[in-house]
């Protein structure tokens, strides 16, 4: 059972792919909850919809690869530009002009792509644990994206798992591994076996696919970018999270001109660990913004 069930569930095609969204309420403006990694779907809102659809429309969609929508193996398909179109067609879908958009992790790039593409649809961004590149990665991660495509080890530890060729040999012990760092908090059981499951839907083929994606993104300026966005922005950024340093965060704020607040000891997904809060934030976010 599901706290809340969506008012309209459907399908809009995009360059041959077919998006899954629903949509919850009816109330003004339209919130747009981004998709994030693939390893996940959009059921990672699940304690933002009830609440928010009480008090605006929300979308909620299925990015390429999971959930409701076709599984799609071109890495070109999980651009932040293809996402930032996704968007646009499932706005238009929809028959929303301009929204809110909400991005989570790596959906902070598909929002912050989505606002410099089509500034007129987007009201304003909420961006929580942004996954954007402004500032050095943590030591731990350091240097994934060199090895993403090498051999693994025989027998990886953490971060080492973070590899195309160990997806394919162990994926369970991947995503068991992945949602440990998200979830670092003390009693995440539960998000961590939701998680986990949802992980699983995805697979290698996918993660890969979207891995493949990045390289064709190396020249984008991820700074101009982010200074580049005129509307509002709120970033959520828990000081402990493993996936994405505090930094990233701070830094984005202040290109943006934006609002920072820090969750102190959240991890990478308080949306799910916090979310009255979060949820409190957002609305207190988008009630603050110019009608």
């Amino acid at each position: 059972m599901r706290a809340a069930h969506p008012d309209v569930a459907d399908h809009v095609e995009r360059d041959g792919v077919r998006l899954g969204y629903e949509v919850f309420g009816d109330g003004d403006p339209t919130i747009l909850l981004l998709p994030t990694w693939t390893i996940v779907h959009s059921r990672q809102w699940k304690m933002q919809v009830p609440y928010l659809a009480r008090h605006y429309r929300v979308v909620a969609y299925d990015g390429p690869g999971n959930g409701r929508s076709d599984r799609v193996t071109a890495p070109a398909r999980y651009t932040a530009n293809a996402y930032a179109e996704d968007a646009v067609a499932v706005l238009d879908a929809c028959g929303v002009e301009r929204a809110v958009v909400v991005g989570l992790s790596l959906g902070a790039r598909y929002g912050v792509t989505l606002a410099n593409l089509h500034p007129d649809r987007v009201l304003g961004v909420v961006a929580i644990g942004p996954s954007v590149p402004l500032v050095p990665p943590s030591p731990e991660r350091a240097g994934l994206v060199d090895s993403l495509h090498l051999p693994a080890p025989e027998e990886p530890q953490g971060w080492e798992k973070y590899n195309i060729d160990y997806w394919y040999r162990n994926y369970p012990d991947f995503v068991e591994f992945f949602f440990s760092q998200v979830f670092n908090e003390l009693h995440s059981t539960k998000p961590r076996e939701d998680t986990l499951e949802w992980g699983l839907e995805a697979g290698p083929e996918i993660l890969e696919a979207e891995a493949k994606a990045k390289a064709l993104e190396s020249s984008v300026v991820w700074k101009e970018l982010v200074a580049g966005v005129s509307c509002p922005v709120l970033v959520i950024h828990g000081t402990r999270d493993r996936i994405q340093p505090h930094g990233v965060g701070e830094e984005m704020a202040k290109l943006s001109g934006g609002t920072l607040v820090s969750l102190e000891g959240s991890g990478h997904l308080p949306n799910v660990r916090d979310p009255v809060r979060v949820n409190r934030l957002i609305r207190d976010f988008v009630e603050g913004l110019p009608r």
